[in-house]
């Protein structure tokens, strides 16, 4: 079973997306846009405040009338953030992805944030593991004959 840590080693771009709990909506929003993602961590130095997501956007934003230009991401953004452990599987996020539901999990070791794994990440490992299953039963299965 793959952890979060060679979940993580896997991605082709490892990259830690963040934006400033100053920045405005409109900022995060672009940075969403330039790198292809669907949240981003709000971060202040070293320490994570919250993440901002398409659906805060959508709920608090299009929903209550604001502005992005005249609205900072720490006015909207979920500041209660789950995260998970670099040794939690990927069946865990999956489970935690599920209940909270939720599609962005940052990874945290200690204090460190090591990356974001995303519902697409998880749904993408979790397909892997099971076609190579698959493969080795068809395997065995054609050893037999």
């Amino acid at each position: 079973m793959q952890t979060v840590r060679q979940l993580l080693e896997s991605k082709p771009n490892r990259k830690l997306i963040f934006v400033s709990p100053d920045a405005t909506v409109f900022q995060a929003l672009q940075v969403m846009a330039e790198e292809n993602v669907g949240a981003v961590l709000v971060m202040h130095e070293c320490d994570v405040h919250g993440i901002f997501s398409e659906r805060d956007y959508a709920r608090r934003m299009v929903l209550q009338g604001r502005t992005s230009a005249g609205t900072h991401v720490r006015e909207v953004m979920t500041s209660r953030v789950v995260y998970v452990k670099p040794e939690q599987t990927v069946d865990e996020c999956m489970a935690l992805m599920t209940d909270k539901r939720i599609r962005h999990l940052p990874v945290m070791e200690g204090c460190e944030v090591l990356g974001v794994v995303s519902i697409g990440d998880v749904v993408r490992a979790t397909l892997d593991e099971q076609q190579f299953t698959i493969d080795e039963l068809v395997h065995y299965i054609q050893g037999i004959r």
